[in-house]
């Protein structure tokens, strides 16, 4: 009999699940570039016609959607990561004493409304493909590139510094991301790519890991999660704390929080293969508590060949849409690295015609591989396309092989000076590449969207092209934990000089 029960549980999830998409509602958190929180809330209210919340803590936003929007909201260009809200407390008071407080966060477990926000997170499962069990050597493999990379900034100039941010924040404490890095971030990281005020972001214990070090087999005879009736779920909680009012560390948090979960559901404690990742952000007086969506952070989408620096498709479709690109646009990217931005532009806005290039073979050479596994991806899908409106080439950025006037937009992340090229050389390099961007820039109606994190010569390169570019918008961004800039710049009417020695 028991068999049969379970026979027909897994045959009815199916039917529950659709039951459960159609009735329930869900606040979905979702973390995304820091900076980039309104372009992400455009992006809600435009795909899912939804209105979002930014949160206090940069880099997250929060809407509502039916349940059964799911698959739409994984499809979202802006997000890192998403979780499904439990519960938000706007203001929550935590006292002073240490053990005080966090025994306050286990009672507060039991208070907690659980219920939906798990049958949003079955649900969940029931409509994502199955992937591959976290493995310790792609964690590895994946983790120790993305150290290099770690925000993922793919774009061949720089960014890789900016790669540090996210996972970085993850990995403060020096534990390993178990999981997080090539499977998934654990989303609470991400959204706040380096804030200034004291702040710590780590992978939380339960009480029983810390103790035991691998969590002891705990029996939980009911399947409440529905995963299975047979099935003891595993979990883990990570805790991300940001502020210099706590008496405790986010890891003591964490633990504490985590033992009380554990208790309360009778779930087996797993850092590494875990079911269910429990979040608990706190900034602050805000409090959030979550449960991830996203196993795998949502900007590796692009990318399979990383170079010393990677730019999160994330940040890509950012800078892509600050620029409103309209069909037929030429879009250019003079430094493209490994591709993340014009990957990422052929993707989103196929009307246009994007064009790749940079100077060094070898960026060149990983741009094409990843344009052909994007390739690769596409014809496993049922797709009537033929291929992507996007073409690569190896040239120099001070003497592009392109008509003056011939292109309506340039996307460029630019070397930051730090693992690609160097401070000194930017003196140089940016004042010839911003008169080479306006020459081949239509006067008056184009516009460069350019990511750096070399301000100060930046600056001094812009004051001296004034003539051709005006400064519009500026967005601040965090990037590998470096405090970058975002520009938005537009060309003038004025012509531009054919010749290029200049400074």
């Amino acid at each position: 009999m028991p068999s049969q029960n379970l026979f027909m549980s897994h045959q009815s999830k199916k039917l529950i699940s659709v039951t459960l998409g159609a009735e329930l509602s869900a606040v979905i958190g979702a973390t995304v570039p820091t900076g980039f929180e309104q372009t992400a809330a455009d992006e809600v209210q435009e795909k899912l016609g939804s209105a979002s919340r930014i949160s206090k803590d940069r880099g997250k936003i929060y809407f509502e959607v039916p349940a059964q929007s799911l698959p739409q909201v994984h499809r979202l260009r802006s997000v890192d990561n998403l979780f499904v809200v439990v519960q938000e407390f706007k203001d929550y008071q935590f006292k002073e004493n240490k053990e005080d407080a966090l025994k306050d966060l286990e009672d507060l477990v039991k208070k907690l409304p659980w219920t939906d926000p798990m049958k949003v997170w079955e649900l969940n499962n029931s409509l994502k493909k199955k992937k591959t069990k976290r493995k310790k050597h792609n964690l590895q493999s994946t983790a120790s590139r993305e150290k290099l990379n770690a925000d993922g900034e793919e774009g061949g100039t720089d960014q890789q510094e900016a790669s540090k941010q996210e996972d970085c924040a993850q990995n403060a404490a020096g534990v390993e991301p178990a999981g997080g890095q090539d499977t998934e971030e654990p989303q609470g990281v991400a959204s706040r790519n380096g804030e200034e005020e004291e702040e710590d972001n780590e992978q939380s214990y339960t009480k029983e890991e810390l103790q035991a070090g691998s969590g002891s087999e705990t029996k939980a005879g009911e399947g409440k999660t529905g995963e299975g009736d047979a099935k003891v779920l595993k979990f883990r909680v990570t805790c991300n704390r940001a502020g210099d009012k706590h008496s405790f560390t986010s890891n003591e948090a964490a633990r504490d929080f985590g033992g009380a979960v554990q208790e309360h559901f009778q779930w087996k404690a797993d850092m590494t293969n875990f079911d269910v990742e429990v979040l608990l952000n706190i900034h602050n007086n805000e409090v959030v508590v979550g449960i991830a969506l996203t196993e795998e952070s949502l900007h590796r989408r692009n990318i399979t060949h990383f170079g010393p620096t990677t730019l999160r498709s994330t940040l890509a479709y950012g800078m892509l849409r600050l620029c409103d690109p309209q069909p037929t646009d030429i879009i250019v990217d003079p430094m493209c690295g490994t591709g993340a931005i014009p990957i990422e532009g052929a993707t989103e806005w196929p009307s246009c015609y994007h064009i790749a290039g940079d100077n060094n073979p070898q960026a060149v050479k990983r741009a094409a591989n990843n344009i052909c596994s994007l390739l690769k991806k596409n014809e496993n899908k049922e797709s009537t396309s033929l291929g992507i409106p996007l073409d690569i080439i190896q040239w120099d950025i001070c003497n592009l092989p392109l008509r003056t006037g011939s292109v309506d937009i340039i996307v460029s992340d630019m070397p930051f000076g730090k693992r690609i090229g160097s401070k000194k050389k930017n003196w140089d390099l940016y004042p010839a590449c911003l008169m080479e961007m306006g020459r081949i820039c239509t006067p008056g109606t184009g516009r460069a969207v350019l990511l750096t994190q070399d301000k100060k010569c930046f600056a001094k390169a812009l004051s001296r092209m004034g003539h051709i570019w005006r400064r519009g918008q500026t967005v601040w961004v965090n990037v590998g934990g470096l405090h970058a800039a975002v520009y938005l710049l537009k060309r003038t009417w004025e012509r531009a000089e054919e010749k290029r020695s200049f400074w």
